[in-house]
């Protein structure tokens, strides 16, 4: 009996340890289709695998040509967190650009770079760095980099082992956007079955209702009640069907401004995942129709918005509103950080290239920013104009 019981606890614990890895199993599938997840757990692990003092990942988005150092692992300070890579500068650009591994002893001495960024490595206590390039075949993702505080040499296994992990990096990544690829897919076709169910039920049934009414209304006679009762349904299968176009036409996947709503809730979503930062996004009553170019314009100006607040702000929260105003369409990104004291309050000028970039791609479809600071935050606004219509 003793031995039964022994036999039994066994199988429990075991059930258990088996139970405990495929939970383990699909934490670690879960973190391959996300992208912020996978970044963040690759830092700690390019640090382990290297023996290094701290590992660090810089990523680049869609449509930018420097990384962005976001996830890091042993560090001290935040002097690295932030700090944006073009390619060619620095370890990490100059890894980019030449597609290969580049190490160094001393960071801030080393003739091989520039010294760009030597600030925040001396904040940051840094000597001896490697980095690693990310691709997806020719499609530059990210960089991974691993750090001493003491002048040393990256040898060939250490390399050999960041490769490695860069690797797996890419593969996570590549899941991670064929998961929000076949996620946006999943909603689109939901709105396709949506709107084919919704014509073909409640529509076919308007139209009978409709063609019913008008066979009555032949042969009422002169009963005045019974006409005044049948112009009155009319008048509502007619409202019924108006509305039923217009929910057919909302749930377009194609229409910009709904996509714009998207897009913009989408940004927010990652800029929380990212930073930690609540990011809320309110939309205010519906949106005139817009053109694929201004939903663009809006979307690059939260984008902008928050990479800003990321950088410079320090908040704690934030919320971005968009919504009709003045006969067009205002997006704003507004924080309650302190952030950095602007050269001219209510105008972007001086606060940084990206801002100047936005004023010309706003501008250039007659649209107009402005970024103001103050004791409670800041907030950048983007207004666009509603296309034109013809006739």
């Amino acid at each position: 009996m003793a031995a039964r019981r022994g036999h039994a606890a066994n199988r429990v614990v075991e059930q258990h340890g088996r139970l405990d890895a495929l939970l383990d199993e699909r934490d670690g599938l879960l973190a391959l289709l996300d992208r912020v997840a996978a970044l963040r757990g690759t830092a700690g692990l390019i640090r382990d695998v290297a023996g290094a003092h701290a590992g660090f990942v810089s990523d680049l988005e869609a449509g930018r040509d420097e990384a962005v150092i976001r996830w890091l692992a042993g560090n001290r300070t935040e002097a690295l967190r932030g700090v944006e890579v073009p390619v060619g500068l620095g370890l990490g650009g100059r890894a980019l650009a030449l597609r290969l591994p580049v190490r160094v002893t001393d960071y801030v001495s080393a003739p091989v770079i520039t010294h760009h960024f030597d600030g925040p490595v001396r904040a940051e206590g840094l000597s001896a760095m490697l980095a690693v390039p990310i691709f997806d075949g020719n499609r530059p993702l990210a960089v991974a980099y691993a750090a001493l505080r003491e002048t040393a040499w990256f040898g060939d296994a250490a390399v050999t082992a960041v490769q490695r992990v860069a690797g797996q990096a890419a593969t996570a990544l590549r899941l991670a956007e064929r998961a929000e690829q076949r996620s946006s897919t999943a909603v689109a076709a939901d709105r396709r079955r949506l709107q084919a169910s919704l014509h073909d039920s409640v529509g076919a049934m308007l139209f009978s209702i409709g063609a019913q009414v008008h066979d009555l209304a032949g042969t009422a006679g002169h009963d005045p009640v019974l006409a005044e009762r049948l112009r009155s349904l009319e008048a509502d299968v007619s409202a019924a069907s108006q509305a039923l176009r217009e929910s057919l036409h909302s749930l377009s996947e194609t229409a910009p401004d709904r996509a714009l709503a998207v897009a913009v809730a989408e940004h927010c979503r990652s800029f929380e995942s990212r930073t930690g930062i609540p990011a809320r996004f309110v939309q205010l009553g519906g949106l005139p129709g817009l053109d694929a170019e201004r939903g663009e314009v809006l979307t690059t100006a939260v984008r902008e918005g928050l990479l800003n607040v990321e950088k410079h702000a320090h908040a704690s929260s934030v919320v971005v509103s968009l919504g009709e105003d003045g006969g067009g369409v205002l997006v704003a990104v507004a924080d309650d950080g302190a952030g950095e004291e602007p050269e001219q309050a209510g105008t972007p000028a001086g606060s940084g290239l990206g801002l100047a970039a936005l004023v010309d791609r706003v501008g250039a479809v007659g649209g107009r920013v402005s970024l103001v600071r103050d004791e409670d935050g800041a907030t950048l606004r983007a207004w666009v104009p509603a296309p034109r219509r013809s006739g």
